[in-house]
């Protein structure tokens, strides 16, 4: 399957680049846009239903165009709860029709939900994932750009996965999805809660107005679900109050570099290993998809084998060995908890730790100046740069930043706008046993600047950079051997 064969136009859409004729379009209010404002544009498209919510302003030109194309407009108390019923209606409700695991947590999903796509890939299931970094039918990438998207992105995919006789959905469960309906009209056969710390402040008002918001997953099981939480997780500790919960726990016997550890099963103990990971996040990471692949059913020698296979997931401590010796290592931590987890295990792998970040804009403030706090006393050097900064001004979030970093550490901070030209400046005063850490983007090829999405990616600068100084370092051996010779 290919992206060609993922329609473009949906039967029930909430953004007119999926409208078409015969269409529904629901207009949601979302953080930015109003839909109200794209029904003109709906109905020239071929909408000929229209599904407002009560309480939307609807002009009196409005309703004259819809009144004018002949169409409907149907109003509704919540018309997120609607996109969602109406676009497992209008496609059978595929997700019915599935076995679908949803994985929660503050950190970890998408590691977690790549191994465990990989496990089931491997032990000769079909499978479907859908996360932050790519969504997957059968092994071909079906783009989008949330973590877990729009239900009538999501049902859609669905439908297409009973179309391919997909065994296994493994999708990433975001708060905000859970909270905005966009998960209504699912059921899940298993569910996993890797971990819980503080995140989106932006979104909720507290941190326990988060953590109630992605328990809020348990309320999609399936009556026989499996459940499996983190056992080692503070939080998570609180949700072994759910009958069906059962916890996972790392224990003593683990190895970090590369990620090993013991996994205790029905009396028995067996090793596994993967080869591409480090870490001790990676470990539960490792743990959670070793024990939901053995809850469905694949033997411990078929999960161990997979896992020699494995080839890491994009923009997760993903490595480069650059001309001068040097290590690049592109990660999408971007929390104060996962910055402490990343930069810890590469502090205890390097004398020399250089650290590139930022923090995205109109996102949670309160952690940045935590963040500047974080990296100053893991690392050697630090250049604070730009993230995603939205609508925000990127040098006031720099600021922000920097203001958590302690008066006797900024001198070893520098401040850049321009991330780029930090990552070449990084590199520059790299040395053979240096570690050159790119948080914060991870796959990310783009810039979110003032509402405009520029093209950027860290792997193609990083690339770039190991030509051009590979190239350099044999342009001057060869003009030493000119000159001997």
């Amino acid at each position: 399957m290919t992206q060609a064969f993922f329609p473009k136009i949906y039967p029930v859409a909430c953004h007119t680049n999926n409208v078409g004729p015969q269409t529904t379009f629901v207009a949601i209010k979302g953080q930015h846009q109003d839909g109200v404002n794209y029904i003109g544009k709906a109905l020239e498209l071929g909408a000929r239903s229209i599904v407002v919510q009560r309480d939307a302003c609807i002009t009196e030109n409005i309703l004259a165009m819809i009144d004018a194309y002949h169409a409907t407009i149907n109003y509704v108390d919540n018309a997120r709860i609607a996109l969602a019923q109406l676009s497992a209606a209008a496609l059978g409700y595929p997700a019915k029709k599935l076995r679908i695991i949803g994985i929660t947590g503050t950190k970890g999903k998408t590691s977690t939900a790549f191994l465990l796509e990989h496990v089931l890939r491997c032990a000769g299931f079909k499978t479907a994932l859908l996360g932050t970094v790519k969504n997957m039918i059968d092994g071909q990438e079906v783009p989008h750009e949330l973590t877990t998207p729009q239900p009538d992105f999501l049902h859609q995919f669905f439908a297409c996965c009973v179309a391919q006789n997909v065994d296994y959905v493994i999708m990433e469960v975001a708060a905000q999805a859970l909270s905005l309906h966009r998960l209504d009209g699912v059921a899940f056969d298993m569910a996993l809660f890797t971990n819980f710390s503080q995140e989106h402040g932006e979104f909720y008002a507290s941190i326990q107005d988060y953590f109630d918001a992605k328990k809020r997953i348990f309320d999609y099981l399936k009556p026989d679900a499996s459940v499996l939480v983190n056992a080692d997780d503070t939080w998570c500790k609180a949700l072994s109050s759910y009958a069906q919960a059962q916890g996972y726990s790392l224990g003593e016997y683990y190895a970090q570099m590369p990620v090993s550890i013991i996994y205790h099963h029905n009396n028995q103990s067996d090793n596994i290993t993967c080869p591409v990971l480090i870490g001790k996040f990676n470990c539960y990471n490792v743990l959670a998809a070793v024990t939901a692949a053995h809850e469905l059913g694949v033997s411990v020698n078929d999960i161990q084998r997979s896992m020699l296979s494995f080839r890491g997931v994009p923009g997760r401590m993903e490595r480069y060995r650059m001309p001068n010796g040097a290590q690049v290592i592109i990660d999408y931590a971007h929390n104060p908890s996962s910055f402490s987890a990343v930069l810890s295990v590469l502090k205890s792998l390097t004398d020399h730790l250089i650290v590139v970040f930022g923090c995205g804009g109109d996102r949670d403030a309160n952690k940045r100046p935590i963040m500047g706090n974080i990296a100053t006393q893991h690392a050697d050097l630090v250049f604070i740069t730009i993230d995603n900064p939205r609508s925000e001004n990127p040098q006031t979030i720099i600021d922000q930043i920097y203001h958590g970093v302690s008066s006797s550490s900024r001198y070893r901070v520098i401040k850049e706008l321009d991330r780029e030209r930090a990552i070449v400046e990084a590199y520059r005063l790299s040395r053979s046993d240096s570690i050159i850490a790119l948080l914060g983007k991870g796959p990310d090829e783009y810039q979110l600047v003032a509402g405009i999405k520029h093209v950027f990616s860290e792997k193609s600068i990083i690339l770039r950079l190991s030509a051009q100084d590979d190239y350099a370092e044999r342009t001057t051996l060869q003009r030493d051997r000119d000159s001997v010779l």
